[in-house]
């Protein structure tokens, strides 16, 4: 979709009426958000307002979407119920203090920036009010993500029931505590990174061994992504799922001896600790 064409408005009824919701830095996953919540008529366009940082994008995105688009962001948040932050982590402390004068105890601020505790958030707030820490991946874009949601202090059941009816607009979610955050980063933020590398090497092996490349392709992507539901649908181990595709002295126990030879398991445990002992170096600054 362009930034030029006009989005077909929702006629259903809206699942959460009355809700006023502010998109602070309404860019890639903020803007995913906004066309899922319209998608999936969770808000009207009249429910909605969002920020971005030129006029000239701000006018695209209205016309597009039919919500309201400025870059006054302290006009937007004192408009809003729920106040999503959408800004790199670094500008999180500054935005929060820039929107001060439109907080309230009664808000929630709901920030999907990668590393930045619900403390600092709190802090900057200068105000006991319910803070909730997102960590949403990549693709969203397909409704297909996973948002870990962690609460602050002052939360409410409430609000993190708003917020689970957020991202599940873009996927699944999960709650946990704060303090496996950066392990939720180091796994589910980077993971489709790791899953990316892993397609394109089968690829790549579908290649080596005879397959056209986009035939190859097809059959390692669609394989990753059956197995996948296979985990999700049927609640069963993956090595229980494992054990009934390797048949006795069959091909697939071959292949398993290789990757086991190879270090594959080992080598993806340290990517994701890598990975995770990175964003705790972030969040501590």
């Amino acid at each position: 979709m362009s930034d030029t064409q006009e989005y077909e408005l929702p006629t259903a009824a809206a699942a959460m009426p009355g809700l006023k919701v502010a998109i602070l830095g309404a860019g890639k996953m903020g803007g995913i958000l906004l066309q899922a919540f319209l998608k999936n008529n969770l808000l009207h366009p009249d429910q909605i307002v969002a920020t971005v940082a030129h006029p000239e994008r701000a006018h695209a995105l209205s016309t597009q979407f039919g919500v309201q688009v400025g870059t006054d962001n302290l006009e937007a948040a004192h408009a809003a119920d729920v106040i999503l932050l959408g800004v790199k982590p670094l500008q999180v402390p500054a935005l929060v203090e820039q929107i001060r004068p439109a907080l309230t105890p009664q808000k929630v601020l709901l920030s999907f920036a990668a590393s930045v505790k619900t403390s600092a958030i709190e802090d900057a707030a200068g105000m006991q009010l319910g803070v909730i820490r997102a960590m949403p991946n990549t693709p969203a874009m397909l409704a297909a993500a996973i948002t870990a949601l962690c609460a602050g202090r002052f939360v409410t059941e409430e609000q993190l029931g708003i917020a689970q009816r957020i991202f599940a607009t873009v996927g699944r979610t999960v709650i946990v505590d704060e303090k496996h955050m950066d392990a939720v980063t180091g796994l589910s933020g980077s993971g489709p990174a790791f899953i990316y590398i892993i397609i394109e090497a089968l690829a790549e092996a579908g290649v080596n061994v005879g397959l056209p490349r986009d035939v190859a392709t097809l059959l390692a992507a669609q394989t990753t992504f059956g197995s996948a539901r296979m985990v999700l649908e049927t609640g069963y181990h993956p090595a229980l799922l494992k054990d009934a595709v390797t048949t006795p002295a069959g091909c697939t126990v071959d292949g398993i001896l290789e990757l086991e030879e190879g270090g594959l398991r080992v080598t993806l445990i340290k990517a994701v600790k890598r990975a995770t002992q990175r964003a705790r170096e972030l969040a501590a600054g």
